[in-house]
C-alpha cells in the first residue's frame, strides 16, 4: 500500500513539474514581449532555457536532498531516451525522417563535443565545481553561437539546434506578435506564480517519492532517475516530435534531439555542480554511460546520411527496451 501511494505521488509530481514549467515559460515569454524583447530573443533565451526547467528543477532538488547521483543519472537517461525513444518513435511515425540540410558541418560536431565534454568530467565518478563552470562556459558559447547562427536566416531552411518545444513556442509567439503585442494582466502574474510553485513542489516531491520508492524496492534512486524521471521529463518533447514527424516536419523532430541533449549535458549538469559535487553511481557509469555513447554515435551516423529510416527507429526502440531490461536485471 505504501509503494502504491508513493508511485501515485511520483506520477502527480511529474505532471505538476512539467505543467509548472509550461506555465512559467508561457508567462515569462509574455512578460518578455510586453517589456519589448523581440520574439527571436524570447525564443532563444526564455523559451529555450524553459524547456530544460523540469530536468534542472529535479536536479537541484536532488542536490538539496543530497542524492547527487540522481543528477547525472537523470541527464544520461534523458539523453538516451531522446535518441532511442523520441527519435525511434518519430522515425516510426513518419516512416522515414529526411533532413534537407547537412548536419556534419556544425550540428553533429556540437552534439559530439558537448557529449564527450560531459563524459570527460564524469569519468572519475565526480563532477566538481570547476568542471561545472567549464560546462556552463561551453553552454554560453553554444547559446551565443545559436543566436548568431539563426539570426537573419529563414527558419524553414535550417535544422534547429534548439528543442522542438522551442520551435513550437517561437511559432506561437511570432503569430501573436503579428496581431498585437500582449497586454499586461494580473493573470500573467498569477500563472507565473503558479508555475514557480508547481515547478518547486513538483521537483521536491519527484525526488522525495523517488527516494521512498527506491527504499521500498531496495534499488538505487539513480535507477528510477535514469528511467522513470528521464522518460517523464522527456514526454513533452516526445509528443511534439512525434506530431511534427507525422506532419512532415522532420527537421523539428531531429532538432529536438540535438538541442535537448546539448542543454542537458551542459546546463542541467553545470548548474547543480556549482552547488555541490555530483557523484556518479556505478550503474550510471557502467551501463548508462556506454549506452549513452552508443546511442550518440548511432545518432551521428544516421545524421551524416541525413536520413532516419523506419527500421532504424525500430532498432533504436529495441535497444532502449534492452537497456531498461538490463537496468532491472530482466536480461
Amino acid at each position: 500500500m505504501e509503494l502504491l501511494w508513493w508511485i501515485i505521488v511520483f506520477i502527480v509530481s511529474l505532471v505538476l513539474l512539467v505543467k509548472g514549467a509550461d506555465w512559467l515559460v508561457d508567462s515569462s515569454e509574455k512578460i518578455g514581449l510586453i517589456v519589448g524583447f523581440s520574439p527571436f530573443v524570447v525564443g532563444v533565451t526564455i523559451v529555450a532555457l524553459g524547456t530544460s526547467l523540469p530536468e534542472l528543477a529535479t536536479s537541484i532538488a536532488a542536490v538539496v536532498k543530497n542524492t547527487t547521483e540522481v543528477v547525472s543519472a537523470n541527464v544520461v537517461g534523458s539523453n538516451i531516451a531522446n535518441i532511442l525513444l523520441v527519435l525511434g518513435i518519430s522515425a516510426l511515425a513518419a516512416g522515414k525522417l529526411i533532413i534537407s540540410r547537412s548536419l556534419i558541418d556544425i550540428d553533429l560536431p556540437l552534439v559530439l563535443m558537448s557529449s564527450f565534454l560531459f563524459l570527460g568530467t564524469a569519468w572519475d565518478k565526480v563532477i566538481n565545481r570547476k568542471e561545472g563552470i567549464l560546462l556552463l562556459i561551453a553552454f554560453l558559447v553554444y547559446l551565443v553561437y545559436t543566436i548568431l547562427q539563426r539570426k537573419g536566416k529563414e527558419e524553414a531552411k535550417e535544422v534547429s539546434i534548439l528543442s522542438a518545444r522551442v520551435m513550437k513556442e517561437r511559432e506561437k509567439i511570432e503569430k501573436q506578435t503579428q496581431k498585437t503585442k500582449p497586454e499586461f494582466s494580473w493573470k500573467i502574474i498569477l500563472f507565473l506564480g503558479l508555475g514557480i510553485i508547481g515547478l518547486t513542489l513538483g521537483a521536491k516531491y519527484t525526488i522525495e517519492s523517488t527516494i521512498k520508492i527506491s527504499d521500498i524496492l531496495k534499488i538505487a534512486p539513480s535507477i528510477i532517475a535514469i528511467t522513470a524521471i528521464a522518460v517523464g521529463t522527456s514526454l513533452p518533447e516526445l509528443i511534439v516530435s512525434a506530431r511534427s514527424a507525422r506532419k512532415g516536419k522532420h527537421e523539428i523532430a531531429v532538432g529536438n534531439v540535438l538541442g535537448s541533449n546539448i542543454f542537458n549535458v551542459l546546463l542541467v549538469i553545470g548548474i547543480p555542480a556549482l552547488i555541490k559535487n555530483l557523484a556518479i553511481d556505478h550503474q550510471t557509469l557502467s551501463l548508462g554511460m556506454p549506452v549513452f555513447i552508443i546511442a550518440t554515435l548511432f545518432f551521428v551516423i544516421s545524421g551524416i546520411s541525413q536520413r532516419f529510416h523506419k527500421w532504424e527507429g525500430a532498432m533504436y526502440l529495441v535497444i532502449y527496451i534492452f537497456f531498461i531490461g538490463k537496468l532491472f536485471n530482466l536480461f
